[in-house]
């Protein structure tokens, strides 16, 4: 009769527990007032995850670097991973060869743990062969995924019309040209340097409307995450994106975005708006911190914690950068 009523205590005690606000205290013999912890509720909510994002590639990827990152970001197991473009350097009109530098992309990729999801940038989607390219390999440029009541949101910032990319494209294509035969200081004088569209995003009508209905349906997730790869708000006379902002006005939403390898953080209608600098990308120390980065970002319950870290002190069990990678210059400015 004992047994039993202890059973049925036990049974009524692990119910109500499965209303609590976190996981059951950890085992141990230690007894008495005194303990040798701080407390016994261990961080491990059932809430709670952490996703990892990663920056540019491109503009000049340099070797290695990306395989390391895939390879530090198994050991710090996030649940899924995002980007913000410029996945390959996307400088041939050769579909064969696009798909080519997308095969490498690929392959690396699929060596991660976790999910990547694809963010497009100006070196993936500029120009009709370009966008054909993706568009046969990965379906939509822009989309959203829900994820234990977050909401991530994946912006085509490059939405420009067809005649404008075409624009665009000869431009970026001459200054390409210029810059092989003359270097990288002669690139400032090209005319796709003073373009609107070379540093800064556009959303197009389509798309703003397809992101107010998607925030629309999903009005009860705890957080937004926004990815994309150039900054919209920064284009004179932008409406599509700021629409967006609005119909976010009374939520809690974070944004990442990259494009100018260089770190920024700012505070932009209360929220969080980071620019993440390269994960192998050409680094420019002129435009602010410029360094290869990956960034780990924990959600629990409604609050959110966002850690950047530099790859060149994320190490394996050694206590070496994985792949070899100590051999690798993760910063220019400080041993390129």
């Amino acid at each position: 009769m004992r047994s039993t009523i202890l059973r049925l205590i036990g049974v009524i005690a692990l119910t109500l527990c499965l209303g609590c606000s976190g996981p059951p205290a950890f085992e141990h013999d230690v007894t008495g007032e005194a303990l040798p912890w701080t407390h016994e509720q261990a961080d491990n909510a059932s809430n709670k995850f952490t996703f990892a994002v990663f920056s540019d590639l491109t503009g000049g990827e340099r070797e290695r670097v990306f395989e390391i990152a895939v390879a530090q970001l198994n050991l710090l197991r996030p649940a899924l991973i995002v980007n913000v473009g410029d996945l390959i350097e996307g400088a041939s009109d050769d579909p064969a060869a696009l798909a080519k530098e997308w095969d490498w992309f690929d392959e690396r990729a699929q060596r991660a743990r976790a999910p990547i999801f694809y963010v497009g940038g100006n070196h993936d989607l500029t120009g009709a062969v370009l966008q054909g390219v993706w568009d046969e390999r990965y379906g939509r440029r822009y989309y959203h995924v829900r994820y234990r009541d977050v909401l991530f949101l994946v912006l085509d910032t490059e939405d420009n019309t067809p005649e404008r990319m075409r624009e665009i494209k000869t431009a970026r294509d001459e200054a390409l040209r210029i810059v092989a035969a003359e270097g990288m200081d002669a690139y400032l004088e090209t005319e796709y340097a003073s373009m609107p569209e070379q540093s800064t995003g556009n959303i197009g009508d389509e798309q703003a409307a397809y992101f107010r209905r998607v925030l629309a349906e999903n009005a009860d997730v705890r957080w937004t995450f926004l990815f994309f790869h150039k900054a919209p708000w920064e284009r004179e006379g932008e409406q599509n994106f700021a629409s967006i902002e609005q119909t976010m006005a009374d939520r809690p939403y974070t944004v990442f975005h990259g494009h100018v390898h260089a770190f920024e953080y700012v505070e932009r209608l209360g929220r969080d708006y980071i620019q993440l600098a390269t994960t192998g990308g050409i680094q420019f120390p002129n435009r602010g911190p410029s360094m290869d980065q990956v960034t780990l970002v924990t959600v629990a319950g409604d609050s959110v914690d966002i850690a950047h870290l530099r790859m060149d002190g994320i190490l394996d069990k050694t206590g070496r950068v994985p792949l070899g990678g100590d051999t690798v210059c993760f910063e220019l400015a400080e041993c390129g």
